[in-house]
């Protein structure tokens, strides 16, 4: 592949689901490198498989990084092109990966990204929460009280957040995002995204946790869950009451249209009667 240029680390996205969103920039590069570096060789090689790459495989994860990194950069040093890939979507998003992109950079040799899925952008983009502004958190600390003191810290934020959570503790943090957060605070769980069970459940925190509780089926898969920023919810209230007030208007007083706008949206009267 003539694109392709000799000593190149290409940091590829793989699919988090559905094997055919591999895109075909990333299948012709995972083809044209030497080798490839994956979280987990047994993982990939199906996904490989089912696209025809026969690249071979290094296994590079959390366990092995700082020995496999030194190996990925001899070989690129040697002028061979390396991809990076993870078990699923974007690498270094919660992912190995960092450390062979930095010493890769440091060694002078040029990182090239191959985009493609992620899973924290693909949520967004179907959760219906403000994307101007907001903030990845990955996963919350698995213990508790370390739990609800970074959530505690995150309480202010007026940015849309975003954590990935496993299937075995996802009832237990929309507990205590519920308690922390409140239980009005808008939340989108985004569960199996692009796989056969894949749903995107919207409601605020205390029903969305009372439903995954209620449904075990909710419990499973891999998720990601949206928590709208602070502030977010109160927007959502002045905007719907500000065009319910400009309906009313036509046919009320400004201020029986405020007072009754207020009543059916919950926007605050005044903010509604001065606008």
């Amino acid at each position: 592949m003539s694109s392709i240029q000799p000593g190149c680390l290409w940091v590829v996205a793989t699919p988090i689901g559905h094997r055919d969103d591999l895109s075909a920039r990333a299948i012709e590069s995972l083809r044209a490198v030497a080798l490839i570096a994956a979280e987990d060789t047994r993982h990939s090689r199906p996904l490989l498989a089912h696209h025809n790459i026969g690249t071979p495989l290094l296994a590079l994860h959390e366990y092995n990084e700082r020995d496999a990194v030194e190996t990925v950069v001899r070989r690129l040093q040697s002028g061979e092109d390396v991809a990076l890939i993870s078990d699923a979507g974007t690498p270094l998003i919660s992912d190995p990966g960092f450390r062979l992109v930095r010493a890769a950079r440091a060694a002078g040799i040029r990182c090239i990204p191959v985009p493609g899925a992620c899973a924290a952008i693909a949520a967004l983009s179907v959760a219906g929460l403000p994307s101007d502004r907001f903030v990845f958190e990955g996963f919350l600390p698995p213990r508790a009280a370390a739990r609800r003191s970074r959530l505690q810290e995150l309480v202010g934020d007026t940015r849309t957040i975003i954590f990935y959570e496993s299937s075995h503790r996802v009832a237990e943090s929309l507990a205590d995002m519920r308690d922390v957060f409140g239980a009005a605070r808008e939340a989108v769980l985004a569960r199996e995204l692009t796989k056969m069970f894949e749903t995107v459940l919207g409601e605020p925190l205390a029903a969305l946790a009372a439903r995954v509780v209620a449904d075990p089926d909710q419990q499973r898969g891999e998720h990601v869950i949206l928590v709208a920023g602070r502030g977010a919810e109160a927007d959502a209230k002045l905007a719907e009451g500000q065009r319910v007030f400009a309906i009313l208007r036509d046919e009320l007083p400004p201020a029986k249209a405020a007072k009754l706008a207020a009543a059916i949206s919950g926007a605050p009267r005044k903010a509604l009667y001065q606008a």
